[in-house]
């Protein structure tokens, strides 16, 4: 009898793991195109440059606060591009509204901190890939981090930024979408 105990118990031990919650980044407006909204309004795009709503879920256990970024690997730049980077979001929030990226709009957490981009301007910049470029792959990421400020200022770089991600982080998350023009 211990022995089929021991059994069940170790199955369900199994079977949980297998139905355990991953942490989750997900969008109610994001497929797998960017629309006109997240488009940028400049350099010959004429988007409305809105960035998309984004919630989060199972973030994992001593998780202090988040951030959000978004990259392009495939411009033409050597070193990719930076579009959106966001940190210091507080823990109790889960979700970015849409065109939380508009600084003027206030939609972000208050506690938040939007640093530059490579538009070289704080803020949400979307899509804009060069004309006949091809498809470029834009990659937002959520990360959970163990810390609830990442020291750093709205004049902070990406790669300023992403280096203390990467030292700071419990686990990441990520949506994939196209565009071209």
């Amino acid at each position: 009898m211990k022995k089929l105990s021991l059994i069940v118990f170790a199955s369900a031990m199994f079977f949980a793991k297998l139905n355990a919650q991953t942490f989750t980044l997900k969008s109610k407006e994001l497929q797998g195109q960017a629309t006109k909204e997240q488009v940028f309004n400049s350099f010959g795009c004429t988007g409305s440059n809105m960035s998309p709503q984004l919630y989060w879920e199972n973030a994992p256990q001593g998780t202090k606060s988040f951030a959000v970024t978004m990259y392009d690997k495939d411009a033409p730049t050597g070193s990719g591009f930076w579009h959106w980077v966001v940190f210091d979001i507080p823990a109790s929030v889960t979700e970015l509204k849409t065109d939380a990226g508009n600084i003027s709009k206030g939609l972000a957490p208050k506690a938040c901190i939007q640093s530059n981009t490579d538009f070289g301007t704080p803020g949400y910049g979307g899509p804009c890939p060069p004309e006949g470029h091809g498809p470029h792959e834009y990659k937002i990421t959520v990360y959970a981090l163990k810390t609830d400020k990442l020291g750093l200022d709205k004049n902070a770089t990406p790669a300023l930024v992403g280096f203390y991600l990467s030292q700071q982080a419990l686990s990441k998350a990520s949506l994939v979408f196209y565009y071209s023009r």
